[in-house]
This record gives structure tokens, sequence and C-alpha cells, in this order.
């Protein structure tokens, strides 16, 4: 195959079930037959059905073996569907390969062979943060000079968790003396959240940003209540289907000043089994009394950014952190700040957000080298909104083209010329994984959006992490990148909250006059610029637990490039239709209610 060729539509074949009116990729709308709603308390942080349907599906697991196909419950039973000859229909795992043997974890296996008392114990520990002897700075140390790292995972051997954090690291008294804090997320459970910090930051101080509204907003109220020191700040979402997605925190000691963006709900879940990233930023000090406004900004105007970004809220309280940010010096940070706040833009103001924004700051700070106009895209996230009825419509001409910026006065070249790789767990990689099919709650990619756009699953490729230990924990990381053919070198790389969607990068109306964006993102942009790098690019450190690579030049990339392309076989993960022909890593069948 060549892999520079642009995918033909229909090589996968078509999904036949009727379609729904255009879909934000969080509301999880349905179309799956009902069946018997399971006895289990709903959880108090829902985000959204597909992670109400993972807790469900976790408090009372249906076995592969103890539900013969004549017993099956509704849901469970394949829908009709028109059968193409090539295609991926969205019945339950008929197509998916079934083991002579259920694969179980490590612990998984080892909890069986104890005692019932020793089970009990094992369910709790899978739960406590991984640990290892690694001391926090050299941590720190070992992720110079990008600063960037994954969250630590259970149940993976302890080397893949070198270099890696867990939120009680990042809370931790070793990384200052916490003064007071403000937590941007989406998904929020506070008593869990509280007890990340240690026992003496406890009491300190703690904003909660989020977007929740209505019943579920008062829910949050209610669990922050018995806390003293938590308030909560509502973020301003008049716009439909929009979300408060960003994830953030600033993090002011009496040390200095330090933010940290990165991919987590703050959950447990979220920092459990799964591949998370994090930017740390450095300690930044305090500037001098009677400072120039102009002192403490990076080359890359990561401060003015940040600030414009807080004041986009229009929220007294974040006005606070807004003076605290201008006391400090951040003059230390080496990466671009990418947000998206709701609102429709235009003039100078579209180019402050979503794609728009990448696309500025990579026409500005990228010089055009020769050659590098074909070099791929490569895109990857746990979630997907409504693309349109071809690629032409969005996917290639404006976000395409953002992506595809490096420079000013580059052409363009067309698709075939120009491939875009995306990665995004297949039914396979769930099933497969830590957590087997209730990992598939993080991945909320629905039917009915689905369904309307399988000219898109021609570009997808498997989730492979092999490298860093981590192809089983399914990702909940967002990245976007510039990759050479080969992939051996990057001329950019992204971390960001903002999945592959509309909604958080924004999409043009007016004839391309104005930038519709729906919700807030934030991410922070690598360019080889940045990092004093004369080639113009950074390596790509295929092991990135080798020492002998020079971490000033190598990128941790936290998955295995090339991509591998989906295979005749393979299928998106669609979290709202069943799977019951193959058990996952727990002996489990997936029948969504």
């Amino acid at each position: 195959m060549n892999r520079n060729a642009a995918p033909q539509p229909g090589s996968y074949g078509k999904w036949t079930l009727s379609s729904s009116d255009e879909e934000s990729e969080d509301l999880g709308t349905s179309s799956a037959p009902k069946v018997k709603a399971r006895a289990s308390p709903p959880p108090q942080h829902p985000c959204s059905d597909a992670r109400k349907e993972s807790y469900k599906m976790k408090s009372n697991p249906l076995k592969f073996e103890e539900v013969p196909a004549k017993e099956l419950p509704p849901a469970a039973k394949k829908p009709k569907i028109e059968r193409e000859d090539a295609g991926w229909c969205l019945s339950s795992s008929e197509d998916e390969s079934k083991p002579e043997k259920t694969v179980k974890s490590e612990r998984d296996e080892s909890c069986k062979e104890q005692a019932p008392k020793s089970q009990e114990k094992c369910a709790q520990d899978k739960y406590r943060t991984p640990s290892d002897a690694q001391d926090p700075w050299d941590v720190l140390k070992a992720g110079e000079p990008f600063r960037f790292y994954l969250t630590k995972v259970t149940g993976i051997k302890p080397k893949y968790n070198t270099g890696a954090l867990h939120i009680k690291d990042i809370l931790s008294p070793l990384f200052g003396t916490l003064v007071s804090s403000v937590q941007f997320n989406y998904c929020i459970d506070v008593p869990w959240l509280v007890m990340q910090y240690p026992k003496e930051f406890r009491d300190k101080p703690l904003l909660i940003v989020h977007g929740e509204k209505k019943e579920s907003k008062v829910r949050l109220h209610e669990a922050a209540h018995p806390y003293e020191n938590v308030r909560l700040c509502q973020a301003r979402l008049d716009m439909a289907f929009g979300t408060h997605h960003t994830k953030m925190m600033l993090l002011l000691y009496e040390e200095g000043l330090r933010v940290v963006i990165h991919t987590s709900n703050l959950i447990r879940d979220d920092w459990y089994q799964k591949t998370q990233g994090i930017w740390l930023s450095p300690l930044y000090p305090k500037l001098p009394e009677g400072s120039s406004s102009l002192a403490g900004e990076s080359r890359t105007n990561f401060r003015s950014d940040l600030v414009a970004y807080l004041s986009s809220y229009n929220s007294p309280s974040l006005k606070e952190w807004m003076d605290i940010i201008k006391q400090h010096d951040l003059s230390e940070t080496r990466v671009y700040l990418v947000g998206s706040t709701p609102g429709r833009f235009q003039g100078n103001d579209k180019e402050k957000w979503g794609h728009f924004r990448l696309r500025k700051i990579l026409r500005e700070n990228c010089s055009p080298i020769a050659g590098r106009e074909s070099w791929p895209v490569i895109g990857q996230f746990s979630s997907i909104g409504s693309m349109g009825s071809d690629q032409s419509k969005w996917l290639h001409s404006e976000f395409g083209e953002s992506m595809k910026t490096l420079g000013k006065g580059v052409k363009m070249l067309p698709l075939s010329e120009n491939p875009l790789q995306l990665i995004y767990p297949s039914v396979d990689n769930v099933r497969t994984s830590l957590e087997g099919y209730p990992a598939g709650g993080s991945l909320p990619y629905g039917l009915q959006t689905a369904q309307k756009q399988p000219w898109l699953h021609t570009y997808f490729h498997k989730w492979k992490a092999e490298t860093s230990g981590r192809s089983r924990a399914m990702p909940h990381i967002k990245t976007y990148m510039r990759a050479s053919p080969d992939c051996q070198e990057l001329a950019w790389f992204l971390v960001t909250s903002a999945n592959l969607s509309k909604a958080a990068w924004g999409s043009l109306e007016k004839n391309g006059s104005q930038l519709f964006i729906r919700s807030y993102e934030l991410g922070v942009l690598f360019l080889p610029s940045a990092f004093d790098l004369p080639t113009g690019s950074f390596h790509v450190k295929l092991n990135i637990y080798a020492k002998k690579e020079d971490s000033g030049r190598t990128f941790p990339v936290p998955f295995d490039l090339p991509p591998e392309r989906y295979s005749g076989k393979d299928r998106p993960w669609v979290w709202n239709i069943p799977y019951v022909n193959a058990p996952d890593s727990h002996g489990n069948i997936w029948c969504p209610s």
C-alpha cells in the first residue's frame, strides 16, 4: 500500500443506520436498543453518558461465559444493519477474533489465585497511587528541556512509570510550599481532588473552574459544600453543546508560581490506567517590586497569552489570578499557549483562538524548509465530533490548512501529496486494555456521529505504545504533530485538551470572515526554534527510556511511530453499541443500556 496516497472513501464500507442532527462529541446520545437498567448508584461526576455506562459496567459486569447467545439481553443482540461486502458494520463484535483464553492483566491473575480476604485487599490496592523509588527531582530533571510528562499507570512494569507523574506528585510539598491553587477542568470529583493534596495543604484556598449547569451544577456545589476552603467559578458557556474542557492547574507557592497544563479529568479513573499528558512549567519566581510591566515575559509571549485566556472568562475570581501571574517572572517558558474560548470572532480576534491560533503561531515562528511541505500531519485524540459529509467540509479545508502551515508563503500541497494520519483506539485496543471494555467510557465517539462519516475512518490508525509500555493503557491524551515521512523528525508537537471536533477547534462562518468556537480548550505547542535547534526540527525519541539519545533534541512522543493503519477487520471504538462476541481483559462483555 502507498502510505502517502490519500485513503479512498468507502474502502471500509458504509454504515446504514439512520442518522441524526449535528451532535457534540460528548453528548453520548445512544440509539442502541434499551435493556433493563442495572441497580447501581449513579456516579456523582458523570461527565458523559459514555462515562456513566462505564461506571455501570464496572459496578455490575456481565461475564462473557455467563451470557450464552440465546440468553443475551435485548441490547446485546445485533442491530439490523445492511451489511456491506468490505464494511465495518455496527453490530456487536462478530468480526473480532475469539481467543481461546480470556486475556487477563497480571494483577487480575494474581488476585484470582488468592483467598477471598486477599482478593478484597487486592481490589482496594488497584486504586492506590502507583509508586516507585524515583526522587521527584530526578523526574523533573529527566523531563528537561521539554517538561513534558506522562501520568503514572497502575498495572504496568515499574520501569514504564519512570519519569511519569501522578497528581499527588504534582501537588507534593517537594515541588513548593502551597499558598493557594486553581483547578480548571471538565469532570471533577471534589472529595477525591481534595484528598490528592497533602494533608498540610488541604485547607489552603482552592478555586475550581467548571462548566456545570443545572442539576450537575447543584451536585457539584453539594460536593464542595463540606470544604470551607473550596470556591467554585462557573465558566460562561453560551453556545449549545459547548463544554469547559480545559485542564489546567495554577499553583501559587511561597517560593513562586507554577502552571500545569494537562489532559486528565479530576477523577480517580483518569489517573489510574490511562495514558495522559502533562506539561509542568518551571517554578516562576516573583518579580522584584517596581518591575516594568514588560518584565517577566517569555519569547513565546506565554505570560500575556495566559492572562488573555483567563480574561476571556470575565470572572472577578480569575482577575485575582491574572494579577498574580503578572507579578511573576515567566521568561523561562519555551512553549506557546494554544487555547480556545467560546464565541464568534472576526478580524484580528479570529487568530487568537482555536486552529487559527495554531495557524498564526506556525506561520510566524516556523522557517520554510524545502521538502517539508509534504510531511504528514498526525493527530491523536480520545473523542470525535461531526466532520461533515466528506473531508473537504472542514478536515482538509480550514482545519487541515492550519495544521499544514509551516512559515510564511509556503505553498499548500493537495491531499494526495500531504497525508493525514489519525490515531484512535480500535475495538480490539479497548477490549484488550488494562481496564477492558470500560476503558471505552473515556472514548465517547457515538453511533449517531460515526454513522454519518464512514469516510473519516479510512484515515484511522491503531493506538500502539509498546516502546513506552503503554499499549494497554488507553489514551485520554490528545496530541497533534507534523512529522517527516519516516517519522524520525518533528516540525512541531502539540499536547492539548482539544479533541478532533469543530466545537473544540472552531469552524468558519460568513464566507470565512468569522470563527465560531463552542468550548474552552487549552494546550501547549513545542517548536524547535524555541529550544534553539538550528535544524528546525526535533528528533523523535523512538525509545523514550533510552539514555543514549540526546534529550535536548529528541522529543518523547508517547506512542509508536510510524502509525499503523487499521487492518480490514479493525473498527473504531463506538461506545454505545454492544460488544458481546469476545471477552475483554477481565472476561466481560460490553452491553450498553
